[in-house]
């Protein structure tokens, strides 16, 4: 990160230089935390807002609280510990850790160069993100991005280990950038960078560590992992044979647990990679139909057009149309 950005964070704040001066608790009064220990997005966001930037308070230790938006954690240099519903984690310069709305959030005391920045964000602010990574055509990041804005499925943080990502790296030092300073346009850049930010995230899962208090959330994310890499010829019995588990059984907790067969969810996914493509290449319909995965032409138009009530060709012509008047 730029050592002006750095130097920037590493002022001694306010409320830091009262705690260097003897304060032992921190000033509940500036959180709005009440009893439950609920940080209010409305004593950090100004009023119309949907993101704001917020260096971490070094020098204290925060007890365990929750908050009402979802706050992102971005370690700049130096390292944080922190515990998430009873895990523990040390962030490390360059990582990333997503924190759902219920998620318990406890940290340590940071040090001079221990610089974090918090990202305080509301749950309608991840729209943009889903539709510049196509919430039709990426199950996985759907899934990943809805549990963040709702607290769904029971995951409590997304943590990132992407220090050695330079396009990440530079986005997030772009957000920093934007939100410090402010820009003409600032939300719409601001959505779009973090769009940006979420189109590599989803694709690097492998270097996600997932806070879920639950053994199906775990495999949840392990059929959608699947699907998004396999979509064109993946069957259950594969992912079934690749996790050494029956084919029955996970038939049914997919089911159970998404209200969707494992055949739906595949559907659903080429679909909207079909769509996708219509919008955003020029390939035939044809090519797109067997780049998808089907090789019934027939049996794709009927499943588009239920899908999406007109045809591929419909389709295309009506999103480019929307292109051109916007």
């Amino acid at each position: 990160m730029k050592e002006e950005i750095l130097k920037e964070l590493r002022r001694i704040t306010p409320e830091e230089q009262e705690i260097l001066d003897g304060r032992h608790t921190i000033d509940s009064s500036l959180y709005n935390m009440n009893r439950n220990m609920v940080i209010d997005c409305r004593r950090l966001l100004e009023k119309g807002k949907l993101i704001t930037l917020r260096p971490h308070t070094r020098f204290i230790h925060f007890p365990e609280h929750s908050h009402n938006y979802v706050e992102v954690v971005y370690m700049c240099s130096g390292q944080t510990r922190h515990i998430i519903n009873g895990t523990a984690l040390t962030l490390q310069a360059g990582e990333i850790l997503f924190l759902s709305q219920h998620a318990g959030h406890e940290i340590f005391p940071a040090l001079y160069d221990d610089l974090t920045v918090n990202f305080i964000i509301l749950p309608e602010f991840f729209d943009r993100s889903l539709d510049m990574i196509g919430s039709g055509s990426s199950l996985l990041g759907r899934f990943l991005t809805e549990c963040l804005k709702s607290g769904s499925h029971d995951i409590r943080y997304l943590y990132f280990k992407v220090s050695d990502i330079p396009p990440i790296q530079n986005l997030i030092e772009n957000l920093i950038w934007l939100l410090l300073h402010g820009q003409n346009n600032q939300q719409s850049l601001n959505k779009t960078t973090m769009g940006l930010w979420f189109m590599h995230l989803i694709n690097m899962t492998d270097k996600a560590e997932i806070g879920q208090e639950h053994f199906t959330q775990e495999l949840l994310l392990t059929v959608f992992r699947y699907i998004e890499n396999h979509y064109q010829d993946g069957e259950v019995s594969a992912l079934a044979a690749s996790i050494s588990y029956d084919v029955k059984w996970l038939s049914q907790v997919i089911k159970s647990a998404t209200g969707r067969t494992y055949t739906e969810l595949l559907q659903e996914k080429r679909l909207g990679q079909a769509a996708w493509m219509l919008q955003h290449t020029g390939l035939s319909v044809t090519d797109i139909c067997l780049d998808v995965g089907y090789h019934n032409f027939s049996y794709f138009y009927k499943i588009f057009r239920a899908q999406y009530q007109m045809s591929p060709q419909e389709y295309r012509k009506a999103y480019f149309f929307q292109e051109e008047t916007r």
